[in-house]
């Protein structure tokens, strides 16, 4: 949705409205003082609300307005089936004369993420009352700890403590989860749109796989591990996650291998780690550390069309 008289239009049959990426705070105010002076009710009596995203990818068309996908691989984005074709990189080539466009960016087409946490208070006074976090195909450490951070700026925002200082903690830590780099988006005004400048994520962590529950010791509040890959050690940052479990985050205080404390474990070793969240044989540990050149993601190959 993107205007007022649309809003009064599915008030019909909408209590909640989601609104276009593309405009800007100054017109959601005024969308959302025209559903105050037409008192624009939903269906269960309650006045309208206004959702907006907050965080995450955004589409480098118009919202909804992209066929690339569907035109290249016959898959369509608005069927939730984007193959992503703008997040590759591109050439660009004069067809009347052949030559190339010397540009610094080959990732003409892949929009950097939308982050609005510094600004979320202006969200607030602008009307919208749902927040929006894109998503669906992220990790669970990256719901975790985005949905985590704009929960916690939220109610910074309503008791008063919403801070310089607290924005630069939210800050650094959505940036170690998966982004594309960052930008306000149109909602501040601005016009043309900010670019990636590499494949695949800017964040500045990475999971990395290294070993999975065994049992629980409820009494002592004693999680055991068998080390299937690389390195643990005492200080290290990592996440255990699992479908029942969810994602808890956690620094390693201390490591025992048969009841013996140790400075790290490795491969083949069982140890047990304090922890007051219930661990599970289904639940996997995964060390979370600073990324270096090597955890790039590679561009993918060029891929046939489906009309091939």
């Amino acid at each position: 949705v993107s205007n007022s008289e649309a809003v009064r239009y599915y008030s019909q049959w909408a209590d909640v409205m989601v609104l276009a990426r593309e405009l800007n705070l100054e017109q959601v105010t005024k969308i959302s003082g025209f559903i105050d002076q037409n008192d624009l009710r939903g269906p269960h009596g309650e006045p309208v609300r206004l959702e907006m995203f907050c965080h995450g990818a955004l589409c480098m068309a118009v919202s909804g307005k992209c066929y690339m996908s569907l035109h290249q691989e016959n898959t369509s984005a608005n069927r939730g089936a984007c193959r992503q074709i703008c997040r590759r990189g591109y050439l660009v080539t004069d067809l009347v004369n052949g030559d190339e466009l010397a540009i610094e960016n080959k990732y003409i087409m892949s929009p950097k993420d939308l982050k609005t946490i510094h600004f979320l208070n202006k969200m607030v006074d602008a009307g919208v009352t749902v927040f929006k976090i894109e998503g669906r195909a992220r990790g669970p450490e990256y719901v975790r700890t985005v949905v985590g951070c704009y929960d916690e700026a939220l109610k910074a925002i309503c008791d008063g403590t919403y801070t310089d200082e607290r924005i630069s903690e939210w800050n650094e830590r959505l940036g170690k989860v998966f982004n594309r780099g960052f930008w306000d988006g149109y909602y501040m005004g601005q016009r043309l749109g900010e670019w990636s400048a590499k494949y695949g994520s800017s964040a500045t962590r990475v999971k990395v796989y290294a070993a999975k529950g065994i049992r629980y010791y409820s009494k002592l509040g004693v999680a055991e591990f068998l080390m299937e890959a690389g390195e643990l050690h005492v200080g290290d940052e990592a996440w255990i996650i699992g479908p029942t479990t969810g994602a808890i985050p956690l620094t390693i205080e201390e490591i025992r291998v048969d009841l013996k404390p140790v400075e790290k474990t490795v491969k083949g070793e069982h140890f047990s780690i304090k922890t007051e969240a219930k661990i599970r044989p289904s639940d996997k540990l995964y060390l979370w550390r600073p990324v270096t050149p090597k955890d790039a993601t590679p561009p993918p190959p060029p891929a046939s069309t489906a009309y091939d």
